[in-house]
């Protein structure tokens, strides 16, 4: 009797100790902390965060399929420094909620070589989408070519960076790939290796070349004048080439673009229209490069976003033509053709900035000179760009904004 009375106990002892110290979030997904953050960081190829808030419904919703995702992971891709599936919790490591802009939970962000992505994970939450997504995100960023005519095959409306090494095994090429990993999004990276490339670089000098999307810009090749063992002085350069001044607006981007929470200018193009996509280029690099921190500078397809052309008042048929979304509402540019006279587009981003183009809207002309009447603008309608900016009900704001 009081052998079964002690095994009763020490059965509860057990269960109690177990309820205390348990945790429902411990799992293969690595807890990370501000005493772990930084060095797992700079330890491990690609680290895919998930940040939670334990009150949030979403967050406890999402973790137990995080956690088997990250188990899953763990044993697809066991090579150490490749790759990590962490978890933050907001509450506790607010240090670096802050530091990673976290508005809402749970917030899943991808870190590549130390540096976080752009994009949020915004796909699929589930086992199968999350390490699909871990799979694709591993693949090589960057694609051999054997034999130099393969490059004049190359898209002519991708931005690309090529280059040309003695061997794979150089510690200069590992670099390069580190980078391709970073900006595989904005650039289409090639390399060349041997006899491959033997022709394009002195024997033991390797060169990289950034050509520019030919399609949609006047821009000329240009090669990386800086040191190939410096990863930061040649992802800055990189960067600098593959995130263009202007960006052509998408389904799948415009979310994301939205979220930048700059107005937009827009040129609104025929999809085979390339000279005045190439004519518009050159007036924004050459008059409105001081803007490229206030605005976002895109082209649209006007097939594909047809229906803000027709909040416009306008159809395929009067393409080209150049708008502004602020986000609140639509202005469009008088006349496409004073695009080319100069000041006259900068002089609309000011009438945006200074509140001029909303007041005409309310309150009509700020002067009833011929002058102003001709320059008037149409009577503009809401946004429709902010239609797609993220939803805010997807899941849980902050919560000093509940």
């Amino acid at each position: 009797m009081t052998s079964s009375i002690n095994c009763r106990f020490a059965i509860f002892a057990i269960f109690t100790i177990t309820c205390m110290f348990y945790k429902p979030t411990d799992s293969e997904a690595v807890q990370l902390t501000q005493q772990n953050f930084d060095n797992i960081l700079a330890s491990n190829e690609l680290v895919f965060i998930n940040f939670y808030a334990d009150w949030c419904k979403f967050s406890n919703i999402l973790m137990p399929i995080f956690d088997e995702s990250a188990a899953t992971v763990a044993k697809e891709f066991s090579e150490v420094g490749k790759v990590v599936m962490g978890k933050v919790d907001c509450d506790k490591e607010g240090s670096i909620a802050t530091r990673f802009h976290i508005k809402k939970y749970p917030t899943l962000k991808i870190i590549r070589n130390g540096q976080p992505t752009k994009k949020e994970y915004r796909g699929q939450r589930s086992v199968e989408a999350f390490t699909n997504f871990i799979k694709k995100e591993l693949e090589d960023p960057v694609n051999e070519f054997k034999e130099i005519s393969e490059l004049g095959k190359l898209e002519s409306d991708k931005r690309i960076i090529i280059g040309y090494f003695d061997r794979k095994d150089q510690p200069e090429y590992n670099i390069f790939r580190r980078v391709a990993g970073n900006l595989k999004d904005d650039c289409q990276f090639h390399v060349g290796f041997d006899e491959a490339s033997r022709q394009m670089h002195p024997p033991g000098s390797p060169i990289i070349v950034f050509r520019p999307d030919k399609d949609r810009s006047t821009d000329t090749d240009e090669t990386y004048p800086g040191s190939l063992a410096n990863f930061d002085e040649l992802h800055v350069w990189a960067q600098d080439k593959c995130v263009p001044l202007i960006r052509e607006i998408t389904f799948e981007n415009a979310e994301e673009l939205t979220e930048e929470g700059l107005p937009f200018l827009i040129l609104f193009h025929t999809a085979d229209d390339k000279e005045n996509i190439k004519k518009f280029h050159d007036i924004v690099k050459n008059e409105l490069m001081s803007e490229k921190q206030s605005i976002n500078f895109l082209t649209a397809d006007g097939h594909k976003f047809a229906h803000p052309l027709h909040h416009l008042g306008k159809s395929e048929q009067d393409l080209p033509l150049i708008a502004i979304d602020s986000f609140r509402h639509m202005y469009l540019f008088p006349k496409y053709e004073d695009m080319e006279i100069p000041g006259k587009l900068k002089q609309y981003l000011q009438d945006l900035y200074s509140g001029k183009l909303h007041r005409e809207f309310h309150h009509g002309p700020d002067s009833d000179t011929e002058t102003e009447k001709q320059d008037r603008p149409t009577n503009p309608p809401e946004s429709t760009f902010k239609k797609l900016a993220p939803s805010k009900n997807r899941y849980t704001l902050l919560r000093d904004e509940l």
